[in-house]
């Protein structure tokens, strides 16, 4: 199967209308001048970074959170619940999905207990997610408990921004200090039919929230799907020019009854093309090692531009993420199915250091890659919604 009808030579000529642009480079050498990309193995794909040979000369965190391949997890994504206000198209199937017991859900106290446990290992930044984080009645209790983990540098949150507005104020005194805020679409009617509910402006008024309240940048999250929201890219990229807000454009990927399509995927490269088409001075700013994104500054924006390239150019040779799922699972890859309870051996009154064994063990057999777009599409997985976004 034909991947891409583009080329690679469509690649590299964009390299010369975007100054520090890098894609081209990361090209293997054999590659000819348009071949199409799907003749080649996927590692040409991964991240040109390269991690420090030597993670301790960075930090010094248990052996837990470094796996076969000398990655370091840093950084925890915790999802707090599997409701969410919003029934978006590429997270959860139309009938909806099946929901945890609340029995089975980790309570306020296993959360941070074990988030405690990954910070004192060595994670320094924690992201909420769900499901919808804010939706949850003890939200601020808890960001201000885990605000307050002795480590702990970052604590994030990404949130739909259907309630953010009026809770943000308090959630920032209470330590949470950078926000992901999702967003589609900037036609209101559009976003009726990809969230089936209403609510965009009250997405909007999340958004100008976070910046009266200083955040720096206020990142927007927007999945790109080809007819639906594909045309509306340089006019997110607007959302830049004058307020600190960091646009991120995803790539559309499968989960569990999301109906993911190839069809639908509108590749990295083409999103990048149409902002060079529009804007001039478009610059790759450096990206440290572990980053999901490829991020940009244009001339005379204040915010910037990111791309997150999960599909067409993965960056798995620098991932430094965990997940707990908000039933107590642990999943040390997005798109892998494997997952192991740290809710059970916790109530089971499980020593720390038997916890963490039961991590390290997972962390260890963690592959290098993910199986790439297709076979990743055939494998049994859970919706988003359950993950966590």
């Amino acid at each position: 199967m034909v991947l891409f009808s583009k080329s690679v030579s469509a690649l590299r000529s964009l390299r010369s209308r975007v100054v520090g642009y890098e894609v081209g480079s990361c090209l293997p050498s054999s590659c000819k001048m348009g071949e199409s990309l799907h003749h080649y193995d996927t590692s040409m794909y991964a991240t040109c970074a390269k991690l420090s040979e030597d993670p301790s000369k960075e930090s010094s965190p248990a052996d837990m959170l470094i796996d076969s391949f000398g990655r370091l997890h840093t950084y925890l994504r915790i999802s707090l619940t599997e409701r969410c206000n919003l029934r978006c198209q590429y997270c959860m199937p139309a009938e909806g999905v099946e929901l945890t017991p609340s029995s089975q859900l980790l309570s306020p106290n296993e959360i941070v207990s074990l988030a405690n446990l990954f910070v004192t290992s060595g994670v320094n930044k924690i992201r909420l997610t769900g499901g919808e984080p804010t939706i949850r009645k003890d939200i601020e209790d808890i960001c201000l408990r885990l605000s307050s983990l002795k480590g702990l540098k970052t604590l994030a949150m990404t949130t739909n921004g259907i309630t953010l507005a009026r809770k943000l104020p308090k959630l920032k005194d209470f330590g949470l200090n950078s926000i992901n805020i999702s967003l589609d679409t900037l036609v209101p009617a559009k976003f009726e039919f990809l969230t089936r509910r209403k609510g965009h402006e009250k997405v909007l008024e999340s958004i100008n929230a976070a910046v009266g309240l200083g955040y720096n940048p206020v990142k927007v999250n927007c999945v790109v799907m080809r007819g639906v929201n594909d045309d509306e890219i340089c006019d997110f990229v607007e959302l830049t020019r004058s307020r600190p807000i960091n646009v991120r454009f995803i790539e559309f990927m499968p989960f569990d009854g999301n109906v993911w399509n190839v069809k639908k995927l509108v590749p990295y490269y083409e999103m990048l093309d149409k902002v060079v088409a529009k804007y001039q001075g478009l610059q790759r700013i450096q990206d440290h090692p572990s980053e999901t994104a490829k991020n940009y500054r244009i001339d005379g924006h204040h915010g910037t531009v990111s791309f997150i390239t999960s599909m067409t150019e993965h960056f798995c040779a620098g991932c430094n993420r965990l997940r707990l799922l908000a039933d107590g699972n642990f999943k040390v890859c997005l798109f892998g199915p494997s997952e192991v309870s740290l809710r059970d051996p916790l109530r089971a009154g499980a020593e720390e250091d038997e916890l963490r064994e039961i991590i390290s063990a997972a962390v260890k057999r963690k592959k290098a890659a993910h199986a790439g777009m297709f076979d990743i599409a055939k494998t049994a997985n859970r919706p988003m919604i359950h993950i966590g976004g």
